[in-house]
């Protein structure tokens, strides 16, 4: 039973989606999925991926015992795989689907840094029971996207300026040496194979939509890192990749905006002239660009 006095604070407000863009609210539900029945059940899902908390319901006991809220949380607008209108999902990949979706609320700026989100919650708005929810955050914990708070659910991390440097930091030290090398020694040939991926970023950028954005660089960079053939490498730099799109913890990051989308295509336009400079074999003017692109010397 709940002690009276003060709730513990959920999040109450999300920065908007686009018009242009925005889908009802139903669009985005997952359908249930078969063999989660048992915990559908449990948690008060109808059969059908309708949650409960539609019905009038509040969540099964062991939820409130753990202080996991299903209420006053505010519905996330999170873009789900669609075939003939309906959203898609195959069982297998439930959990990979969420986890994609929350990356990109968490880089979009809908997830709000230092605000805590129930699994149960968040699954009532996907249309899934709340364990690969559970599962889907545990893994953004153990990336440091978000923290587990007992009896509540996940506080998404606050960054600081200070530590978005240091990753930063890091990447350079990883990348430009790799890529200064490959630039010595592959033939232009091989770097213009990744020139889909240099495009692509592009028109990432002028979506202005950060999460977008971020994982077209990510594959850019990934594509980049490839040709070194080194499997722990691309790990280790997905993994700081990732880390270095989470927003600031001042506040949600804006999706769109003119002066986000300036950035954006800022950015990738250094890999389109990256790629020029690598394909021609100009050495000196990749060395300039690989420096710039990572902040070397600033």
């Amino acid at each position: 039973m709940e002690q009276a006095g003060p709730r513990p604070r959920e999040a109450t407000a999300m920065s908007a989606p686009d018009p242009a863009t925005a889908r009802p609210a139903s669009a985005y539900r997952v359908p249930a999925q078969p063999g989660v029945a048992d915990v559908d059940r449990e948690r008060g899902i109808a059969a059908d991926g309708t949650a409960a908390a539609r019905r009038g319901d509040t969540g099964s006991p062991a939820d409130a015992a753990r202080g996991e809220h299903t209420h006053s949380e505010v519905p996330i607008p999170i873009p789900l795989p669609r075939a003939q209108g309906r959203p898609v999902v195959q069982r297998a990949s439930v959990r990979g689907q969420i986890l994609d979706a929350l990356r990109a609320a968490l880089a979009g700026g809908e997830l709000t840094p230092g605000e805590v989100y129930s699994a149960p919650a968040l699954g009532e708005r996907f249309g899934v029971s709340a364990t690969p929810v559970r599962e889907a955050m545990q893994q953004l914990a153990i990336e440091g996207a978000v923290e587990v708070v007992p009896n509540r659910g996940f506080r998404v991390v606050r960054r600081g300026a200070r530590e978005l440097a240091e990753l930063a930091e890091v990447r350079a030290l990883l990348q430009v040496p790799v890529i200064m090398r490959l630039a010595r020694t592959l033939p232009g040939g091989r770097w213009g194979e990744l020139r889909p991926l240099a495009d692509e970023t592009a028109r990432a950028a002028s979506s202005g939509c950060r999460a977008t954005y971020g994982e077209a660089d990510r594959a850019f960079h990934r594509g980049v890192l490839g040709l070194s053939g080194n499997e722990q490498l691309l790990q280790i730099t997905d993994d700081l990749h990732r880390r270095t799109q989470l927003p600031l913890g001042g506040g949600p990051v804006g999706a769109s905006g003119s002066g986000g989308r300036v950035e954006l295509m800022a950015d990738a336009a250094e890999h389109i002239a990256l790629l020029d400079a690598l394909v021609a074999g100009d050495l000196e003017a990749a060395c300039c660009l690989v420096e710039r692109h990572f902040g070397v010397g600033g």
